[in-house]
């Protein structure tokens, strides 16, 4: 159980939920033109300090890797979900997110008190939550989440390289950059591309 005083540390002027477990939620991969978006879910354990915790995009992808290993080892629990392309599509990128984020916290093995989320906008869920606009950068547990979420995806997109190398995913991870683009309009969209982003659309009607 979490102290009154530890909780308030890592609330910043939050309100205060009351005694228990608190998890930190937070996604990867809403802008990229290809691949699943994917959330994390995190509790943290008070007694087992991280030390280097801050917004996914603000590190290295070497210390993203040490302190993915150093938080699965170390949190009391955590969860790591994904919203398919197909989801993606069909509900659209907002609603996919919120949807793995929601997978996220129902796979945790410990049920929080409370739930912090990156951002503006909280999915539903059967438990107290706030959201937090950057709350990667200014909350430990929603840091560790956005690690978590932002290694998973980047290893998913190294998978997805291995299976489609023409369009660059290893290094651009999805996003439309200009050689991202160029694949695209020289070789179509693959099955993991997202119809739904304009692009994409655009590149299938050619």
């Amino acid at each position: 159980m979490r102290s009154r005083k530890s909780f308030k540390a890592e609330q910043l002027s939050l309100p205060w939920f009351g005694p228990g477990l608190i998890a930190g939620v937070d996604e990867a991969g809403r802008g990229p033109l290809a691949g699943p978006v994917v959330a994390a879910a995190v509790v943290l354990d008070d007694l087992q300090t991280i030390k280097g915790l801050a917004d996914s995009k603000a590190l290295s992808p070497r210390r993203r890797e040490r302190l993915y290993d150093e938080i699965r080892a170390k949190a009391l629990c955590c969860s790591v979900a994904e919203a398919s392309v197909e989801e993606i599509d069909r509900l659209n990128i907002l609603q996919a997110t919120l949807l793995a984020m929601r997978r996220a916290v129902e796979g945790l093995r410990l049920r929080p008190q409370c739930v912090l989320v990156d951002g503006n906008r909280l999915p539903v869920l059967p438990v107290q939550a706030q959201a937090i606009v950057k709350g990667d950068a200014r909350v430990p547990t929603i840091s560790a989440a956005s690690i978590l979420a932002k290694v998973h995806r980047d290893r998913l997109c190294l998978a997805l390289d291995e299976r489609h190398p023409q369009y660059g995913f290893a290094a651009h991870k999805g996003y439309p950059t200009a050689e991202h683009l160029q694949a695209l309009r020289r070789f179509g969209p693959c099955p993991e591309h997202r119809r739904s982003f304009g692009p994409v659309r655009a590149a299938v009607v050619r």
